[in-house]
């Protein structure tokens, strides 16, 4: 398995929004959605802000695979559901990135209900 370099978890760490795309049957790309992305230890960790209903949600768990861009790094990833236990540091990191948006705007993505749509982002090797 690949990891992520400590770059590219400065740049996802210090960067608000990411551009995530999952990959379509015959394998091209989907268009690129804007998603809220957090690092937690030597992860990094995306979350439907509006549930397992999410289009761009259910579309990267059917594929599996799709790629990122977030300030001048790009790269394929795997998508990974995460177990719902023991999130709470996910959502320190949330917390710590994006309060500063308001706790309505941050509550969609902390929680319980949140916990249960976590997508573990592992890189793929370059």
């Amino acid at each position: 398995m690949t990891n992520w370099t400590e770059d590219e978890l400065a740049t996802i760490a210090s960067t608000d929004e990411l551009r995530l795309a999952s990959r379509r049957a015959d394998g091209s790309l989907r268009p690129y959605v804007i998603i809220w992305a957090v690092r937690s230890g030597g992860d990094v960790y995306v979350r439907s802000a509006y549930g397992p209903g999410n289009g761009w949600y259910r579309r990267a768990l059917a594929s599996g695979t799709g790629r990122v861009k977030v300030g001048g790094v790009e790269r394929d990833v795997t998508f990974e559901a995460v177990d719902t236990d023991g999130q709470g540091d996910i959502d320190a990191a949330y917390h710590a990135k994006y309060d500063r948006f308001g706790p309505a705007i941050v509550g969609t993505v902390v929680g319980d209900d949140a916990a249960k749509v976590t997508i573990r982002l592992l890189p793929q090797a370059v």
